[in-house]
């Protein structure tokens, strides 16, 4: 199941009314400060994984 279009319309009313309309650049502005932050750190986190598996000492023992 997915948003059709009157749901996404119903959601931003909402937030409008909730937040009002001067906030909502602002909370977006911050959601995505947040997403891009949060990519950031997943990116090193795998980063770090690779790079801690080929220094492992079970990777030397398999002859890795």
């Amino acid at each position: 199941m997915g948003f059709k279009p009157s749901h996404i319309i119903v959601l931003l009313i909402i937030l409008i009314l909730v937040f009002g309309a001067s906030k909502l650049p602002e909370i977006a502005k911050n959601i995505g400060k947040s997403a891009k932050v949060l990519k950031k750190e997943m990116k090193e986190l795998t980063e770090d994984g690779e790079e801690g598996s080929k220094d492992s000492p079970k990777a030397e023992e398999k002859g890795e």
